[in-house]
């Protein structure tokens, strides 16, 4: 169960001339009164009896007073806190008769529930921090955080590489009528003297034909004069016809080949091949987008797998309040980082995190709550009053809203001489 204040008393501590308190366990008990009155003097007082000299002030004897400033605190577990005499010594008294001193307070005194301002004012980071620590979860959260940054920076240049890739391939030029590979000049050229040596042996047989038929007629002249030589002749001449049927060849195998085609290819070679380059680029280019975009799909799903992670292991954290998270360092309330938080849900939040942060320290010191109105007041009280913790806080109002009135560092009369607690009212958040 957690350790909340019974009552307290305070006599010439900085403002304060002599104070008595009886602080309701749970909700809201406000300190009132006017500026320069001694309500923060309050605070300071039951700071520095609870947290030790470093609380202490600079110069806690009240101005003017012969008589130095006295301490007196009862705890909800029965120990007793005083300070007193020329040094301010510490002294606590345990009902069950152990030794105690500040080692005890210690154990369930949170700082912070004494200097709440020094959470308030920590930047987003801190803040985060502290929450993530005590719900355990701080070092799991900080390693996922560590890997999303990695891998969104990595998706951040795999995106603008993609881009880049694709810019680049949808600017390069194309011709669909190229070749898919670079043609060869030699290939070209062999295949030129390949035909251009067929056609050299047609112009032969040409040749040897004419030859044939010109020494044809000259023996048929020659067996019109020779007769006697017939029968040699005849047989020449049959030999001669027999070759000549030899050589004779049909019309398509005579036809000449064509080398233009070949040579046009040959002189147009380094512009062929030039859109060979080009449609090759064009093709790695776009080969080369479609794998960074496939990269970056793959590393956007890692990104939120992450960060699904980070979401399940928040959601399953023991969080002080519902809709309070953590989100890339940040707290957010409500959806709301702290600097867009109304200051209510500012001194919520730390309120809650506090508590926190020690469950056996039951009460927090709060300065200054005029940037409350009454109704969120009455709603703030309300939700202390659930979770059953203690807010002494002061503000500078002298309604109904306040458990005790301070004035030139006294109680107003008649509440002075009076239980000096909070109104039913009010205790109740009916005020």
């Amino acid at each position: 169960m957690s350790i909340k204040i019974n009552k307290l008393e305070i006599e010439n501590v900085k403002r304060v001339k002599a104070v008595k308190l009886e602080p309701s366990a749970s909700g809201l008990t406000i300190i009132g009164g006017n500026n320069n009155q001694g309500k923060t003097s309050v605070l300071d007082a039951i700071a520095w009896a609870l947290g030790g000299d470093n609380y202490r002030p600079s110069d806690p004897a009240r101005q003017g007073s012969a008589i130095p400033p006295y301490l007196h605190v009862v705890m909800s577990n029965g120990l007793v806190v005083e300070r007193k005499g020329k040094n301010s010594d510490l002294k606590v008294t345990d009902p069950s008769g152990e030794k105690a001193g500040q080692a005890l307070l210690n154990s369930f005194v949170e700082k912070l529930a004494l200097d709440l301002p020094k959470f308030m004012e920590a930047n987003d980071a801190d803040k985060a921090r502290t929450l993530l620590n005590i719900i355990g979860v701080g070092p799991q959260l900080q390693e996922l955080e560590r890997k999303e940054k990695e891998i969104y920076q990595e998706r951040l240049y795999i995106g603008r590489t993609a881009d880049q890739k694709k810019k680049f391939a949808d600017e390069q030029v194309y011709y669909p009528d190229a070749p898919a590979e670079p043609v060869s000049a030699a290939d070209l050229i062999r295949e030129q003297q390949e035909i251009l040596a067929r056609n050299g042996q047609r112009q032969q047989w040409i040749r040897q034909h004419d030859d044939m038929v010109r020494a044809l007629d000259m023996v048929d002249g020659q067996i019109e004069g020779l007769e006697e030589k017939l029968r040699q002749l005849k047989g020449q001449r049959e030999d001669l016809a027999k070759r000549t049927k030899e050589a004779e060849k049909t019309p398509r195998e005579l036809e000449m080949e064509t080398t233009e085609e070949l040579e046009r290819s040959i002189s147009q070679i380094d512009d062929i091949n030039r859109k060979v380059r080009a449609n090759l680029d064009k093709e790695k280019a776009e080969e080369d987008a479609r794998t960074f975009a496939a990269q970056y799909e793959k590393l956007t799903a890692e990104l939120e797998s992450i960060r699904h992670q980070k979401k399940e292991l928040l959601n399953h954290a023991d969080l002080p309040l519902p809709e309070l998270t953590v989100e890339d360092g940040k707290l957010l309330y409500k959806g709301q980082q702290w600097d867009n938080m109304s200051g209510s849900d500012q001194l919520k939040v730390a309120t809650a995190i506090v508590r926190k942060l020690n469950p056996n320290c039951g009460f927090v010191l709060i300065d200054k709550l005029e940037q409350m109105d009454l109704e969120t007041l009455k709603t703030f009280g309300k939700w202390l009053e659930q979770e059953d913790l203690q807010v002494i806080a002061t503000r500078v109002s002298s309604g109904e809203e306040c458990s005790i009135i301070i004035s030139d560092g006294y109680a107003l009369q008649p509440e002075a001489e009076a239980a000096l607690t909070a109104p039913a009212s009010w205790k109740k958040g009916e005020f």
